[in-house]
């Protein structure tokens, strides 16, 4: 140690001392007035430490990114390699970021990255540099190159693997991301939230607390980003039993606190119609953000407490949270469900004029479901003509509906026509119309629509219910008898039949008589 040591230091040349009096050579002073650019600074400044020179261009080439400044990034990175340094793969993956971020402008040049990092073997040899390709085709929507991207990739990672079932998901390939599920070698809690959230997406509810029992089965500890997904299927199908266990378990957990978990619990509760377990999981919250408030606001007026979600949309503003459009969302509708016009009116002005807030689709739907459900028809007409973008068959159907209530046969014939325009396959629409012709005896009329859907190619799609009984959904269709509880459940119903029927209560046959046949 001694001897490398002594080595070292006789080897070390020593330096000379400055002579501060002696004037510099006037050669140099002339070489000196030439000041170098700013790329030539980075190099003779770091002219030592290569390393320090590519992490200069990869950060200056970073901020561009993050920017959105997507051609400057790729002028800066043309500098760069002009310079003569060679990108690392942190530089690849910087600028594959950048373009996944923005994938509306970086298409084409996303293109040329990767044929780049392919020409110089690190899709297949770097793993982060080839998940990050992956990443970037997910986010153009060319999942197909994203799957060869990944398929010939040598070494794969987790993150590789949930990249790409992350992306069969996002476009509702459900089976192939299923699939590759099945053939990964390790599931890590990130796997199973990215199967159990797609499942969600695309409205497999039921698939996706069977694979949250499989996850917890397997031994995966969920995190919050999985129970909110699981909350959310509960939601969808409101399955409160299956709800309340899972927020049971929550409270076992680190992230019992979470503000994300407790806005989802209180969506939950109330999609369920637990309202009063929705208020007090938001009374308890120790943090509430915005969302928190329109959760609770939404679910008051979607339950008819039209009083409580006005209340609440006060009090938000009080506590200096400033109104966005979901909530002004919940206040439309709370105003609709009780009848307030005016107070519904004034909303949808102080939205617009006072907080700057443009109105979309959801809210001219609301001023349309407010003029409908007060009988307001021509007013509520004029809100769909009037609308700066194309009305959707939800926010006419509500007025269709509204018409059957008022039974204004002739209102509906004029938004039927309307209707066909936007979306012809839609086949409750029909059968509404169908149904007001048959309830006042124009058989004609009905016969008419059934002929139209008919030469449409339309059919009626079977109305299906649910019921939950001990944390497990059992969904019916009419005339349906593969329950294995059939027997039991007829009989049943033969019991409630005759019960009514005592009360005088006559069963409706118009849609069974008018589709028999089909």
């Amino acid at each position: 140690m001694k001897l490398t040591a002594l080595t070292a230091t006789t080897l070390t040349p020593k330096q000379p001392q400055p002579q501060p009096q002696q004037a510099p050579p006037k050669q140099h002073q002339h070489q000196h007035q030439t000041k170098p650019t700013k790329y030539q600074r980075i190099s003779l400044s770091t002219k030592t430490n290569p390393v320090d020179v590519i992490v200069s261009w990869t950060s200056s080439i970073s901020r561009r990114c993050q920017s959105g400044q997507l051609p400057e990034a790729a002028a800066e990175f043309t500098r760069m390699r002009l310079s003569g340094v060679t990108p690392n793969h942190i530089t690849f993956i910087t600028l594959l970021s950048g373009c996944a971020d923005f994938p509306l402008e970086s298409e084409f040049f996303g293109a040329l990255l990767h044929g780049y990092v392919r020409k110089l073997g690190l899709v297949g040899d770097n793993v982060m540099v080839g998940t990050a390709v992956i990443g970037m085709y997910v986010k153009f929507g060319r999942i197909g190159l994203a799957r060869l991207v990944f398929d010939a990739m040598e070494v794969k990672n987790s993150v590789s693997w949930n990249t790409m079932i992350d992306g069969y998901m996002r476009y509702g390939e459900v089976d192939d991301a299923i699939k590759l599920f099945d053939e990964m070698p390790v599931r890590d809690k990130i796997s199973w939230t990215a199967l159990i959230n797609g499942f969600v997406k695309n409205g497999r509810f039921e698939q996706a607390l069977e694979c949250f029992s499989e996850m917890l089965i397997s031994e995966v500890e969920p995190d919050y980003v999985t129970m909110i997904a699981v909350l959310s299927a509960c939601a969808n199908l409101g399955a409160l039993g299956l709800g309340c266990w899972i927020h049971r378990f929550v409270l076992e957990q680190d992230f019992k606190n979470n503000v994300r978990v407790s806005n989802s619990l209180v969506d939950m509760y109330a999609r369920c119609g637990c309202v009063d377990f929705a208020r007090q999981v938001f009374e308890k919250m120790p943090k509430r953000t915005l969302v928190s408030w329109n959760s609770i606001m939404v679910g008051f007026a979607a339950n008819g407490l039209a009083e409580e979600a006005l209340e609440y949309f006060d009090l938000m503003q009080k506590y200096e949270l400033k109104p966005d459009g979901v909530s002004f969302t919940g206040a439309l509708t709370a105003c609709s469900h009780t009848g307030l016009v005016d107070e519904g009116l004034r909303y949808f002005n102080i939205m617009k004029r006072v907080y700057r807030i443009s109105p979309r689709i959801e809210h001219y739907g609301c001023v349309v479901d407010l003029y409908s459900r007060a009988g307001r028809l021509e007013e509520a007409m004029r809100v769909i003509e009037n609308m700066p973008m194309m009305p959707n068959a939800v926010v006419v159907g509500s007025l269709l509906a509204a018409c059957r209530t008022r039974g204004d046969i002739n209102f509906a014939e004029r938004l039927m026509k309307y209707l066909v325009e936007l979306d012809p396959s839609i086949d409750s629409n029909y059968v509404l119309l169908a149904n007001m012709y048959a309830a006042v005896g124009r058989w004609d009329g009905s016969g008419k629509i059934r002929a139209m859907m008919k030469a449409l190619g339309i059919q009626k799609k079977p109305g299906i219910s649910s019921i939950e009984i001990g944390c497990s959904i059992h969904e019916f269709v009419a005339g349906d008898k593969s329950h294995i509880d059939t027997e039991c459940i007829y009989a049943t119903l033969q019991l409630l039949s005759i019960d009514l029927k005592i009360c005088g209560y006559m069963p409706e046959t118009i849609v069974r008589e008018l589709y028999e046949n089909d």
